[in-house]
């Protein structure tokens, strides 16, 4: 582990310096019937709730299937590049009009299961060449009704994570898989949401915003896009970074395929209660730590129906590829590693061996529920060893 960052005068502490056959029945349906709720758009108003940290632009919808309303909207209508969002279309284009004797064959499950669960860009490559590229953004935008969604800009067609779409539209995707959808469509791709993976098949760590913010049940759709070079896993054998949705970063439309990005979409609560999305973009430079923490303290501050938040405390964690341990001890192999200057959750203290970097000694380990292991408390961004307000492990 490498430390680095500045102490901040009084602290005494370091800070960071910066089914087993899926039978799928006509799909075709027609856009939302007249009379049904329509979503606000530029006119949104922040929630005096919603807290979007400084330099963060970010598209904010959520909605509450039980009452028929939003909670939240903020530049609802606002168009973000998708980056791996789009993987819903994909999947639900490939679905679409199969018929009730279709079954998906294995090899297309082999794809799509992965696609969802763990974002896998190959899988999405292949759907997005063999069957229409922006083609299928044009159809699907025509069969859900979608208001603000539009292929990627010319030059750059064989980009899916180019295709642009706001968090209203997002909304009407997750609208139409739970209240419309076919069963057995709603069942895979849902199910699969659920069953999301912590590393994306691009060894991305994908359990930010709404994975991190709530307890299940929830399911979720995440995307990225832009150069992280921390955000990875970060087992030790894969802490290169990740550059997301290939290719070079270059403003060639309206919507802004420059910064950053980073999204988290899905649904919350019990009966998938609330829908969530939370679009975001982030200064050039952000690192995947900053970028992390900032959408998982947005997503924290909604108001969302029906969500549970996970108990313990936030705190700030300074060095890169900081070790998540199995028990309070480096004698194991390390779980995973965290991001740099990455936010966790700490669910209780306990002493355990003690860890020295220079010029700080602690005996505290701090259990972070979240990635199911111990950290030493000397990474975390405290002024005293013992962590104020943390429960010790065990004690009731």
């Amino acid at each position: 582990m490498r430390a680095r960052g500045t102490t901040l005068p009084g602290a005494g502490r370091l800070l960071p310096a910066a089914a087993a056959v899926l039978l799928l029945v006509w799909c075709a349906v027609a856009p939302a019937a007249a009379g049904e709720e329509r979503r606000a758009g530029a006119g949104d108003t922040v929630s005096s709730a919603a807290q979007v940290p400084a330099g963060v632009t970010a598209g904010v919808a959520v909605f509450d299937r039980q009452t028929g309303t939003y909670t939240e909207q903020i530049a609802s209508d606002a168009r973000f590049r998708s980056a791996s969002v789009v993987k819903l279309l994909l999947a639900l284009d490939f679905l679409w009009n199969r018929g009730p004797d279709h079954a998906v064959p294995e090899a297309d499950r082999a794809r799509l299961e992965p696609m969802l669960r763990s974002s896998d860009d190959d899988a999405a490559t292949h759907y997005w060449r063999n069957y229409g590229r922006s083609a299928i953004i044009d159809r699907m935008v025509a069969r859900l009704g979608l208001d603000d969604t539009v292929p990627p800009p010319a030059g750059y067609e064989e980009f899916w994570g180019y295709t642009a779409l706001s968090a209203r539209d997002t909304v009407t995707i997750y609208r139409y898989l739970l209240d419309r959808a076919p069963a057995p469509v709603r069942d895979f791709v849902m199910g699969n949401l659920r069953r999301s993976t912590r590393c994306a098949s691009d060894r991305f760590d994908q359990h930010f915003g709404i994975a991190g913010a709530f307890e299940r049940p929830w399911a979720v759709k995440q995307g990225w896009s832009g150069d992280f070079p921390d955000g990875t896993c970060g087992t030790p054998s894969s802490a290169a970074g990740v550059t997301a949705d290939r290719g070079t970063r270059t403003n060639a439309a309206a919507v802004d395929l420059d910064r950053p990005a980073l999204h988290s979409t899905g649904t919350v609560g019990a009966g998938d209660r609330a829908i969530v999305a939370v679009l975001t973009l982030h200064p050039l430079g952000t690192s995947y730590g900053k970028a992390y923490t900032d959408i998982g303290r947005l997503t924290r501050s909604l108001n969302v129906p029906g969500a549970v938040r996970p108990s313990g405390t936030w705190f700030g964690t300074w060095s890169e590829f900081v070790n998540v341990r199995e028990d309070p001890s480096t004698g194991r192999p390390p779980l995973r590693q965290l991001p740099a200057g990455v936010e966790v959750l700490v669910g209780c203290q306990v002493r355990g061996q003690v860890v020295t970097v220079p010029p700080y000694t602690n005996e505290w380990w701090a259990y972070l529920p979240q990635h199911g292991g111990y950290v030493s408390s000397v990474y975390i961004s405290s002024p005293d060893n013992k962590l104020p307000g943390v429960p010790e492990c065990g004690a009731r």
